[in-house]
């Protein structure tokens, strides 16, 4: 087994290694001119919707925390409250665009789901849903397009980067501040609900608010582990760098293999940065200067670390063109014993291990005696932008997004996630729904109303309370040792326009140096070539935004 101590592990990946091959991105960056003043820098800022929890509605089995522990249910609820008192939409039609990470929908007259929701809500939904993987090149067309032809509901995904989206954004999308900002927020309770970190994530343009954050849990990529290989191996509690590394050797075996990736992961290098303590992206010191992880010595050493690991052959060989649901087949079939993922993804990786494994969050191990972390994820997911439009118009889709946030034990939160009783799901024993045949093809996952808006999260497992008392001692234990991304919610007008092109040229190298195929030598190449072409720049327009907005 290599020695896993940070200079050893810097001096062995830095004598070997072809250079580094980014073709067409090292003088890709564009330079074309701002269209729009989108920072925060010098303007007056809306204020944040006041906060209001639901103000009835189940009590918790397990206590959630400020810090960011999230409440737990063992049980669903039995009394389902009603947060919407009327019907909120006025019989028009109304234009949807989402991303998906479903299978495509059957349409409205063939799916009951469809129809359930179109009847709660009082309107016509004409929902164009989006793939994941053509979802970039589908947005770019649609933010190019004609402003007459833009959906009404728009779901801006946080999971791509899309050039000048602020600016479209300022330019298309009805400001909102006049609706949502402080107390005026109290019109629509549902959207009150949604926690103030959302928001601040999410981030204001020019000052105002544009936009409806999909609330997400503060706990963001984990490793998810099965549990028994990784106790077999002999995983530990306190674990430190070189213990992971050994039981990860352990439990690489004949076609067996510790560690799985997807493509475009960075063979899971957000879990093993945070383990090394180095910044989630950017760093704000006490002056207010940005640092960026790129020229973190911790982030360096995280990254020899993965090489080391792929050296000893604990990485499934194809790690870096497997997809990501491919990599959960693996993973369910026992080849490959973890894989990053989001915090999130319990919600599917529990039910689909259900006599299979049993997958568990791993706690961060330590790194030359420095205790590690986790990463804390944007709070928004994305936001939910709205066509500009009359006022009377925008208040009523906000009062449809209203409905769909509501919370969790609310009759509405259930229609939205679980359809209709009966027809989409039955109760089990304990009351929780259960997907009938029909809801497995009609649901919110390939219906993606949840990606429009949706209520505060909560732990929940149907049927699966040993699950959920498991995730909350684990976020007990993780939460305060989360690092956040200190550019969320600010703008960047270089990270704007370059962004794209300058983090898939540190991609494509931070790949090649875990893959063997380059050195950290060209790593240091590849940092002063991401900093001149607009790393520094963006680390300046960060600290401005951050003084604006401190």
């Amino acid at each position: 087994m290599p020695s896993m101590s940070r200079r050893a592990l810097l001096r062995t990946v830095a004598t070997g290694g072809a250079a580094v091959g980014v073709p067409g991105l090292l003088t890709a960056c564009s330079t074309a001119s701002d269209d729009g003043d989108v920072s925060n820098a010098g303007k007056k800022l809306a204020a944040w919707p006041a906060h209001a929890a639901a103000a009835s509605g189940p009590r918790p089995d397990l206590a959630p925390t400020a810090a960011g522990v999230q409440a737990g249910y063992l049980t669903y609820p039995s009394d389902l409250t009603t947060s919407v008192k009327r019907t909120p939409g006025d019989g028009s039609t109304v234009r949807v665009m989402s991303v998906t990470f479903g299978t495509p929908p059957k349409g409205a007259a063939q799916n009951r789901y469809w129809r359930a929701v179109e009847k709660a809500l009082g309107v016509r939904i004409e929902f164009t849903v989006i793939p994941q993987a053509d979802y970039q090149k589908k947005m770019a067309t649609v933010m190019a397009g004609d402003p007459d032809s833009l959906p009404d509901i728009i779901n801006v995904f946080s999971g791509f980067p899309l050039p000048r989206e602020a600016q479209f954004v300022q330019r298309r999308a009805e400001d909102l501040t006049p609706y949502l900002s402080g107390e005026a927020a109290r019109d629509y309770p549902n959207l009150a609900g949604i926690p103030t970190d959302a928001w601040r994530d999410m981030g204001r343009i020019g000052g105002r608010i544009y936009g409806i954050p999909l609330e997400r849990p503060l706990p963001g990529s984990t490793l998810w582990l099965n549990q028994a290989m990784f106790t077999d191996a002999g995983m530990k509690a306190d674990w430190t760098s070189e213990d992971f590394a050994a039981v990860a050797g352990k439990a690489t075996h004949g076609r067996t293999y510790a560690l799985g990736a997807a493509a475009g992961s960075l063979f899971g290098n957000g879990v093993h940065a945070a383990a090394h303590n180095a910044p989630n992206g950017w760093a704000v010191d006490k002056k207010g200067v940005f640092h960026s992880n790129l020229t973190d010595e911790r982030y360096k050493a995280a990254v020899a670390y993965q090489a080391a690991l792929r050296k000893n052959g604990s990485y499934y060989p194809e790690a870096t063109s497997v997809s990501s649901a491919d990599l959960g087949t693996l993973f369910l079939n026992g080849t490959v014993g973890s894989l990053q993922d989001g915090f999130g993804a319990y919600q599917t990786r529990y039910p689909d291990s259900k006599g299979l494994l049993t997958p568990a969050p791993a706690l961060p191990y330590s790194v030359d005696g420095t205790p590690g972390g986790i990463v804390a994820a944007r709070r928004s997911f994305g936001y939910t932008i709205l066509k500009q439009a009359k006022k009377e118009r925008i208040e009523m889709l906000l009062r449809l997004l209203d409905y769909l946030a509501a919370p969790f034990g609310t009759k509405e939160w259930e229609l939205s996630h679980y359809g209709l009783e009966g027809v989409h799901f039955t109760r089990g024993a304990d009351g929780s729904p259960a997907a009938t045949k029909l809801g497995e093809v009609e649901n919110v996952t390939n219906l993606p109303f949840r990606y429009l808006a949706e209520g505060p999260q909560v732990l929940f497992v149907p049927g699966m309370p040993d699950a959920v008392r498991a995730l909350h001692d684990w976020q007990t234990k993780a939460v305060p040792v989360a690092i956040r991304n200190a550019s969320y919610g600010l703008k960047s007008a270089t990270e704007a326009t370059q962004g794209t092109t300058l983090k898939a040229l540190m991609d494509d190298t931070i790949t090649a140096v875990i893959a063997g195929r380059a050195s950290m030598s060209d790593y240091e190449t590849a940092v002063t070539r991401w900093r001149a072409r607009g790393g520094d720049t963006m680390a300046e327009e960060f600290a401005k935004e951050y003084a604006a907005n401190s």
